[in-house]
């Protein structure tokens, strides 16, 4: 299973960014998908998740974030508005994936994508 993050890049204090993250290779089930971000000298951190049922967002991103995700495409995104300076970090997508029905679940990484927010 491969996961490919992309969407990020350098935008201005109050812009948007759209992150996109897709899961290839043998998969028979997708549970969990979400988003976690590690700035600079930080650890990583949760930012957002999403399964299917329900979906949940830290609280220093909740109402500017919103994560969601494409089941036919196996993609979860990340929609960031009014992106503020302490946002900038490298976000990475985790995935909890079956690849076949007789193996069991394994979460995935993908690469990492940059967002940079300029003050």
């Amino acid at each position: 299973v491969q996961l490919q993050a992309s969407g990020g890049g350098l935008v201005q204090a109050g812009g948007s960014l759209r992150l996109s993250c897709v899961a290839s290779g043998t998969i028979f089930r997708i549970s969990a998908m979400g988003w976690y971000r590690q700035a600079a000298g930080k650890e990583r951190e949760f930012v957002a998740g999403i399964s299917d049922s329900k979906r949940g967002h830290a609280p220093s991103v909740k109402g500017r974030f919103t994560i969601s995700r494409d089941n036919a495409a196996n993609t979860v995104y990340l929609q960031m508005n009014s992106l503020k300076p302490e946002d900038t970090a490298v976000y990475y997508c985790n995935v909890d994936v079956q690849p076949t029905t007789d193996r069991a679940y394994s979460s995935y990484w993908g690469q990492g994508t940059l967002v940079t927010v300029s003050s």
